[in-house]
């Protein structure tokens, strides 16, 4: 038996996942991604709700994601090098590139969403 999904169904079953915590915005975002992977490989995916949860976070922003994965805003300037000159716009370049380097960004008016790496 199988079931397909269409976007909005998705999304929708995302964000009423109370343990992930996703915005709808963020759950639109990453159902769109996964529905681009499954175009672009040609396979259809199995919908895993508490798979999808353990592998992608959502965050309000990208240095609330250094924070949080560094575990300290010191933390995340010295592991990206980041000087007191620097200025907002090259910081949250420097946290972009570290997690496109490592992992998966979807970035999405009202946030991002990380793959886990």
């Amino acid at each position: 038996m199988k079931q397909t999904l269409t976007t909005s169904d998705i999304a929708r079953q995302l964000h009423e996942d109370k343990s992930a915590g996703w915005s709808y915005s963020g759950a639109l975002a990453l159902a769109e991604y996964l529905e681009e992977i499954e175009d672009g490989t040609g396979a259809e995916m199995e919908f895993d709700r508490v798979a999808i949860r353990c592998d992608w976070s959502q965050y309000e922003g990208l240095r609330q994601w250094a924070e949080d994965y560094f575990g300290s805003i010191s933390a995340w300037e010295s592991a990206l090098s980041i000087e007191e000159d620097t200025l907002p716009d090259d910081v949250d370049d420097k946290i972009r590139e570290y997690i496109n380097d490592r992992g998966t960004l979807l970035e999405f008016d009202g946030g991002i969403i990380v793959s886990s790496f």
